[in-house]
């Protein structure tokens, strides 16, 4: 998925988020000396049982979160055993991987150091970042293309209080791709936050809602100065479109 190296069973998400106005973030839609650094990806990969299929906006809200988890994670941060990789990654492009597991192959994905997340049905197991060509052969053979998913029932108005991650009314993008787009606003709404809101967020369960906004309010999301993802263009979308604006409380509060 966005990536000029995506192949017809891989999702590489290549997007650039944008951050809000003036942000300093390891995030630029230009070209830079971050295209030239080893490029590192973070795997995701979703529980898709052919009986039992999580809906989409579980899925995409599990993805999400799964990202922050990653982030705040004690091996991630400082001298943490995936610290170095997750350096690595983000002096690089961001990049995530979304791929789709079942069976046997979903507890193979599970003996691999990472961390599950679970939604309400949906589960995504997030991974440290791993080079662009190095990954573990029990992720390398998983598969995305050609899974979909859909909400069975009406999606219920996200809670006053919490964050939302608005995904543009304009745009269709599969499941995977969503699910990676949607990962990449949370961690620009991540990196927008002092650190006692980060803490706030996390004590909270990375609680946020995923939601489509109504065209009429897009417009005024987007130029808000809240944090916009704008895509690669690789796949699916036109290079620069914005698809998913990071809606938090603290956030918004300082517009």
């Amino acid at each position: 998925m966005n990536s000029a190296m995506s192949s017809p069973d891989t999702h590489h998400d290549d997007s650039t988020p944008v951050p809000a106005a003036g942000a300093e973030h390891p995030l630029r839609p230009q070209r830079s000396a971050r295209d030239e650094a080893p490029q590192f990806v973070l795997p995701l990969v979703v529980r898709i049982e052919k009986a039992e299929p999580p809906a989409r906006t579980d899925a995409l809200e599990t993805a999400a979160r799964a990202v922050l988890v990653l982030l705040s994670d004690e091996r991630a941060l400082g001298e943490g055993e995936w610290a170095g990789a997750v350096r690595d990654w983000q002096d690089a492009r961001i990049r995530k991987v979304v791929r789709r597991a079942r069976g046997a192959e979903w507890r193979k994905a599970e003996t691999l150091p990472g961390v599950t997340v679970h939604g309400d049905a949906a589960e995504v197991r997030v991974f440290p970042p791993v080079p662009l060509d190095g990954w573990p052969k029990e992720l390398a053979k998983l598969q995305v293309s050609g899974t979909d998913l859909g909400d069975p029932e009406p999606v219920a108005p996200a809670p006053d209080g919490i964050a939302v991650l608005w995904l543009n009314p304009d745009l269709e993008m599969s499941a995977g791709k969503a699910m990676a787009q949607a990962g990449h606003a949370a961690q620009l709404a991540w990196w927008e936050l002092t650190a006692a809101e980060r803490t706030a967020w996390q004590d909270s369960g990375f609680r946020l809602a995923v939601r489509t906004a109504p065209r009429e309010r897009w417009a005024r999301l987007s130029g808000s100065g809240l944090p916009v993802v704008r895509d690669a263009g690789f796949t699916e979308i036109a290079p620069g479109s914005a698809t998913v604006v990071s809606d938090h409380p603290a956030l918004r509060a300082r517009l």
